[in-house]
């Protein structure tokens, strides 16, 4: 295939490919026959719509796109056991991952019991001290004290923490990758058990909880009794999905979609002063909850106190939301100053390494646990390949690990922990965590790469930058923006739609901060569009586009609405440029 405007090296060493000639034949045809604008036809296109299909992709439902929970496995006992707890006033408790995910699957539940004017304990372990997942001492705790512990975004494979639980009966809402064998528990609810179909494996730890709130109500009808509004919960289903990087698509592009239309009713006190304090002006998106929202919820779990996200999404009050959304955007601050610091020191390590193997890695002495996961994600997207970054300390690595597309990360994690070479691990697909000896870094790193390189892992250079088409400036309204939205929301699995503009004349550039770009450009014919490219004097980009003479620069990246004094206007976030020859 031919680079999409001649493009085979950008400014970012990337080739452009645009879509393929049936890919614009089947584009101009569901244009005509849906009345679609072009650009969306296209997106259509590209997400594999057939035009009979294009309205309800559009207007996505739960009532068409939400499974029967009853298709996981252990689900109706777990309803069941949850309900009978309820009905017979046993004391519960909670045990919850300290991160988003976690943090709303927590909160579901205690919502959900309070509808019914009860309590359960939130226990929700430290990171630094106890580490991912149920551990011995805290389960024998919470079983003294309570007859029925959920443990949720957790305890797949924490067989010896469960079995410690008894005489407590433990039911398991979760979605990481099982092992051969599950604990000895009530339930494990889990669409990545090893004994499931895999059909459902996309979903977050909360939609599983959601869905078994879903059967819960279901046993509840049954029984003559009404149970809580569910739809009211889909605000925390939709900020877990996109800050656990779950792909968009089927049913969680519905919950997502859902779900950002209750949060912008701003009833929960939580999400309302969390949105206040990130400074949200407009109607929450995908991009907000992924990059406003979700990083403030996380960073309690990552550098404060572990609980403070899942207290601040299951609070009714509005002195204590607001006291907690104040501290969690304190400590999101101090959680960048921090990550920043690793993020230059593991680059320089891995880059000293080299960055061309199948697996890129990292590790340091006393890097903080709390950020090695952002930082293996900002490896992986600046070498386009797998990463894992371990913080040190007292001979104990503790590291996050994140994947591709394609690669498997959580199943190779696992391997290598099986083998020996980790003393724990495990994870998903996209993301992993493990822990490790530091005296076996070297080995276990070795091996995980070995594992990976199987997969195709390390095979590409930087990534290919896939284009949804052409736009002139003319042509970039607001009203196509608004139509393009309806194709999202746009994240992990449904990237939003990418357009290139053709040989534009750069106008006005200045630099904002340290390291990024606003400008202007136009393709002469008088319409003009502001364009923001957020690091770019962190790259070629900066350097290049603020001195750009009499050059003419093909413009590639995503549309969306700035919001400024009152004033709308169309915006392109600028992802890669080339010289126009």
């Amino acid at each position: 295939m031919n680079a999409f405007l001649g493009v085979d090296l950008s400014l970012t060493g990337r080739r452009w490919i645009g879509p393929t000639a049936e890919a614009d034949r089947l584009a101009e045809a569901m244009a005509q026959e849906t009345r679609l604008p072009l650009p969306l036809a296209r997106i259509l296109v590209a997400r594999g719509v057939p035009p009979e299909d294009a309205a309800s992709f559009l207007e996505p439902t739960l009532r068409e796109l939400l499974p029967d929970p009853r298709q996981m496995k252990d689900m109706e006992t777990a309803a069941a056991r949850f309900l009978r707890a309820l009905r017979e006033g046993e004391k519960i408790a909670v045990f919850a991952d300290y991160d988003v995910d976690g943090g709303s699957s927590a909160a579901l539940l205690l919502t959900w019991l309070r509808h019914f004017g009860r309590q359960a304990t939130l226990y929700i372990p430290d990171r630094i001290d106890e580490g991912y997942g149920p551990n011995v001492p805290a389960m024998q705790a919470l079983a003294r004290e309570h007859s029925l512990i959920v443990c949720v975004d957790c305890g797949t494979l924490s067989h010896e923490p469960i079995a410690a639980a008894k005489p407590a009966d433990v039911v398991i809402l979760d979605h990481h990758l099982g092992g051969e064998t599950l604990p000895d528990c009530v339930a494990c609810v889990n669409p990545n058990r090893q004994d499931e179909s895999g059909d459902l494996g996309h979903l977050c730890a909360a939609s599983v909880v959601f869905l078994m709130l879903v059967e819960a109500n279901r046993q509840l009808r049954a029984e003559g009794t009404q149970g809580p509004d569910l739809m009211a919960l889909l605000d925390l289903v939709a900020l877990a999905t996109v800050a656990d990087v779950a792909p968009l698509v089927g049913v969680n592009r519905a919950l997502v979609r859902q779900g950002l239309k209750v949060m912008a009713r701003r009833e929960r006190p939580g999400l309302r002063a969390l949105a206040d304090v990130a400074r949200m002006d407009k109607a929450p998106s995908a991009y907000s909850l992924g990059f406003l929202l979700g990083p403030r919820v996380n960073a309690g779990g990552r550098i404060g106190a572990a609980d403070l996200g899942a207290r601040l999404l299951a609070t009714t009050d509005e002195t204590e939301a607001q006291m907690l959304a104040e501290r969690l955007d304190q400590l999101n601050t101090e959680r960048r100053e921090i990550e920043n610091r690793v993020r230059d020191a593991a680059l320089a390590q891995a880059e000293e390494r080299g960055l061309d193997a199948p697996l890129v890695w990292a590790a340091g002495e006393g890097w903080h646990p709390g950020v090695v996961g952002i930082v293996a994600a900002r490896l992986k997207e600046a070498t386009n390949r797998p990463a894992v970054v371990i913080g040190l300390e007292g001979g104990i690595g503790k590291g996050s690990a994140r994947s591709v597309s394609g690669v498997d990360l959580g199943a190779s994690v696992q391997r290598v922990a099986a083998e020996g070479l980790l003393l724990k691990g495990g994870g998903h697909k996209m993301a992993a965590g493990l822990t490790v000896a530091a005296d076996r870094i070297d080995a276990a790193m070795a091996r995980l790469s070995e594992l990976l390189e199987r997969q195709g892992a390390g095979t590409g250079g930087p990534r290919d930058l896939r284009l949804d088409g052409l736009l002139l400036p003319g042509a970039a309204t607001p009203a196509l923006i608004d139509e393009i939205d309806k194709a999202g929301p746009f994240g992990q699995g449904a990237p939003a739609p990418r357009f290139a503009f053709p040989a534009m004349e750069i106008r006005s550039p200045r630099q904002i901060g340290e390291t990024h770009l606003r400008f202007t450009f136009s393709d002469g014919m008088g319409a003009r569009i502001d364009a923001v490219s957020f690091g770019a004097f962190d790259g070629p980009l900066g350097p290049a586009l603020s001195n750009p003479g009499s050059a003419r620069f093909h413009l590639a990246g995503r549309l969306e609405i700035n919001t400024w004094g009152g004033r709308t206007k169309v915006q392109l976030r600028l992802e890669d440029a080339a010289r126009a020859e």
